[in-house]
């Protein structure tokens, strides 16, 4: 059914306002990147508080107030998508491997089976990738830095470990995704990462051709 024009779409300024700023106001809008979302925040109000400006000194209702209303979704569908779409993911990721490092790969490796064994497969899988990582640098194949990226782990790691260096690709996409990504993890994501930590734990360092 077609909308006619001349039909009034009354909208009030002051509920309108308050309905957007509760709307924005919700705790799963303040998960993305602390100082990224302030500024969005910030220049989201400035452009609500415009709309509404301009809105009070035209005639109250009509085609007008359908378009103030119809922009003030938009800007808030703009903020969910910094929050849950690929550009909160791309704020997020990619981001650091450690959080502790006063731990071994085999304990990495213990808090993954147990984390496993619970059914928590998003913890099993960071766990199992920390503890790939954690035993590289503990046999000398990988230096053992602060602040790497699972990005950085793999490619570091692929140029020493050639015959891994796709899977480790693959292994650190999947770190990302689920630690940073809020990505679910999977059995069989699982035993592909301890298929992996079996295959370079074997592997001897050599150099790519």
């Amino acid at each position: 059914m077609a909308l006619r024009a001349d039909v009034p779409v009354t909208i009030d300024r002051d509920a309108a306002q308050r309905a957007a700023e509760a709307e924005l106001s919700k705790p799963e809008y303040h998960a993305a990147d602390p100082g990224l979302f302030d500024r969005v925040l910030m220049w989201l109000g400035q452009r609500l508080s415009e709309l509404f400006d301009a809105a009070s000194n035209a005639v109250p209702g009509g085609v007008l107030g359908l378009l103030v209303l119809l922009a003030v979704l938009v800007l808030v569908a703009v903020v969910v998508r910094l929050r849950v779409g690929k550009l909160a993911r791309n704020v997020r990721a990619p981001g650091l491997v450690f959080e502790d490092r006063t731990r071994t790969a085999q304990d990495h490796r213990q808090a993954a089976e147990q984390a496993f064994a619970a059914g928590d497969f998003a913890a099993a899988a960071r766990e199992r990738f920390r503890a790939i990582v954690r035993g590289l640098e503990e046999r000398g194949v990988l230096d053992a830095l602060s602040g790497r990226t699972a990005d950085e782990a793999a490619r570091d790691a692929g140029a020493r470990l050639p015959g891994s260096r796709a899977e480790l690709a693959v292994a650190a996409r999947l770190f990302d995704d689920v630690h940073y990504g809020d990505r679910p993890a999977t059995a069989e994501d699982y035993r592909r990462l301890a298929t992996l930590d079996e295959q370079v734990s074997r592997e001897r360092p050599g150099v790519l051709t």
